[in-house]
Formats: structure tokens, C-alpha cells, sequence
């Protein structure tokens, strides 16, 4: 029958490896098989990649029994693993579904992040990130980066150590600190998609005077330092992307200071850290703020204690300036957050 025409062509390509077998489908004599248990084979190879079972099939096509060897031969034609050996054309009367686009649905991404392995058809981009460059200076990138995925609390680089390159923030956050001598940190920002890390230290070749550890699981782009020095040599446009980063780390760095030091409170430090963590417009109704950050964080972050950061958050709250639902911080009363920043 045309129908069994794969099945045969497939029986013409294994019947000299059939073994010898005790079982009901290899016995060739006159006795019919259950037309039950063929099936139950059928769908332990279909299913399980069972091979002993498919060998029943094929042994089953053997048998005297005219009615066995139909059963087994239609179902051998409606085998996905046979397809490929017969003719393509035929109706197949049992059709399996294609599980290669259902597995790969259902693959999961490291951490849930959107991998990009190409910097010139990255949807990422934007205007202000640093690789936010024409598409001869992305496919240049591309060529001398390397591309990693690191969990949440990798350290990139330290303070002190000889500049190894520069990071591009793809994905994610990064925390950047500096610490004292007596291990007090100090958490200076934190780093968005679209930043370059440790570039003042790859171009002047001075140790890195921060250190930079991943805050959330990161997607991230490294350019060893001489070839990010090329790659500034070859295209002005990187030049140009690379200053402008360096000026808004500068103005950042001097906002923060003058805000670190101007400020005289502790409470008036948090209050403004926490205003930095709200949408901007100075709305009376209640703004959530669903922050990540844990209390010794905000410490580092305002250069004080975890204790006192405690104790100021339970402050806020008497007030009725904050309150805190879950992961979300709600700031109730704005005007008196930023009357206790100034």
C-alpha cells in the first residue's frame, strides 16, 4: 500500500540488525498479536524514544499473522522517526505534532533576562546609551566585546586594581561603592543599562578608583582596554559617546557630594534618597516606590549606620511621611519629604 511505502523502505534499511526475541511481537507463527499492545509500542517510541519497543513494531511486521503485520506496518508509517527515510509526500495517518518550536518556547533565558548576542541587532539600544552609535561603530563593538550573563552580587572590577577594560551595562543594575580603610562603604550610584563602567580608569590607565558589583542578575558587554582604546582611535563617534559619559559621571558625582555633605542629617540624607526613588512629579497623592534596597544598603548609600537607617524609617513612618506595603514604599506626604532633604 502506498501508505506503507516509508514503513517499507524503513524495514529494507533494518531488517538485517532485528534481533532475536522472546517476546509476543517476535514470534512469527500464525497467532495474532493484540493489536493493543502494537499500539502501546507505537507510543513508547513515539513518546519515551523507547528502542526495545520500536524493535517490537518492526518484528511484528515479520509475523505470519496477516492482520499483525497491516497493524504493525501502519503504524511504523505513521512514525515521526521514519518519516525522514520514505516518502515525505504520503498522508500520514497518525500526525505528530513538531516539538522542536514547543521546546524551544518553552527554554528559559538566564534569570529571565532578554539575551543579546549581537550588539548591531540589539533592541536595547537607545540614543543615550553608550553603544547608542551608528551601526559601523555597534558592528566594531561587537567584534572586540565580550558578552557575559552574571548573577546578582559579581564583582566586575575593585578599587585599586589595574584597569583590565571597560563593562557596558546591557541589562540590569550595578551597584558602584568605594569603601574606607576600616571597611565602611559607601554606595556612590547605581548603574543603569546603557553605562559604561570603569572607563576613566581604561583611558587614563590609573588603577580603578571604584568598585562595581552586580545589584540584580546583569547582562553585560566587556571591552578589554586596548582595544577600547583602538576602537576610540579608529571612531571619533566612540570619542564623542565617551566624553559625554565621563561629563555625566562628573556631574553626578558632584551632585551626590553636595548633597552627601550639605546635607547635615542623616534623616535629611534617607528623606532625599528615598525622593531619588519616586517618579518626579510632585504629586500630593501617594507615590509607591518598590525598591530593592535593604536597609544596610540605604546605610551605604547615605553614609550611616543600618541601625539609624532603621530607626529614621521608623521615624518617617510616625509621621505619616512614608509607609510600607510588602516590597512598595509609599512616600504619603511628598512636601515633607523634600522640606526634611533640604
Amino acid at each position: 500500500m502506498p501508505a506503507n511505502a516509508p514503513a517499507a523502505e524503513a524495514l529494507a534499511v533494518l531488517q538485517p540488525l532485528l534481533p532475536l526475541s522472546d517476546s509476543p511481537a517476535s514470534q512469527t507463527g500464525p497467532h495474532e498479536i493484540d493489536p493493543f499492545y502494537l499500539f502501546a509500542c507505537f507510543l513508547e517510541w513515539e513518546q519515551r524514544e523507547d528502542a526495545g519497543a520500536a524493535w517490537e513494531l518492526i518484528a511484528a511486521t515479520q509475523s505470519a499473522h496477516g492482520d499483525t503485520r497491516a497493524h504493525a506496518l501502519a503504524l511504523l508509517a505513521g512514525s515521526r522517526h521514519l518519516d525522514r527515510m520514505g516518502d515525505t509526500t504520503t498522508s500520514n495517518p497518525y500526525p505528530q505534532p513538531n516539538r522542536l518550536p514547543a521546546v524551544e518556547n518553552e527554554m528559559k533565558t538566564p534569570y529571565g533576562l532578554e539575551i543579546v548576542d549581537n550588539c548591531t541587532e540589539c533592541p536595547l539600544t537607545k540614543h543615550t546609551f553608550f553603544c547608542g552609535c551608528s551601526s559601523q561603530v555597534r558592528e566594531a563593538l561587537d567584534q572586540v566585546s565580550h558578552k557575559s550573563i552574571l548573577p546578582a552580587g559579581a564583582i566586575l572590577f575593585v578599587e585599586g586594581q589595574a584597569p583590565r577594560g571597560v563593562f557596558i551595562v546591557c541589562s540590569g543594575r550595578v551597584n558602584i561603592s568605594t569603601a574606607s580603610r576600616d571597611g565602611k562603604v559607601l554606595v556612590l550610584k547605581t548603574a543603569l543599562a546603557g553605562e559604561a563602567l570603569g572607563m576613566s580608569a581604561a583611558i587614563s590607565g590609573v588603577p580603578y578608583e571604584i568598585t562595581a558589583e552586580t545589584a540584580t542578575p546583569c547582562q553585560l558587554n566587556f571591552v578589554d582596554r586596548k582595544h577600547f582604546l583602538e576602537l576610540i582611535a579608529a571612531h571619533g563617534e566612540t570619542g564623542a559617546h565617551a566624553a559625554r559619559s565621563l561629563s555625566r559621571d562628573y556631574q553626578t558625582a558632584y551632585r551626590d557630594i553636595r548633597d552627601l555633605i550639605l546635607t547635615r542629617s542623616s534623616a535629611g540624607k534617607l528623606a532625599r534618597l528615598l525622593l531619588s526613588q519616586s517618579p518626579r512629579p510632585g504629586l500630593e497623592v501617594d507615590t509607591f516606590v518598590t525598591t530593592p534596597m535593604t536597609h544596610e544598603e540605604m546605610a551605604q548609600r547615605i553614609g550611616s549606620s543600618r541601625e539609624t537607617v532603621t530607626r529614621l524609617l521608623s521615624v518617617l513612618r510616625k509621621k505619616r511621611l512614608i509607609r510600607v506595603e510588602g516590597t512598595s514604599l509609599i512616600v504619603q506626604d511628598r512636601l515633607g519629604l523634600e522640606a526634611l532633604a533640604v
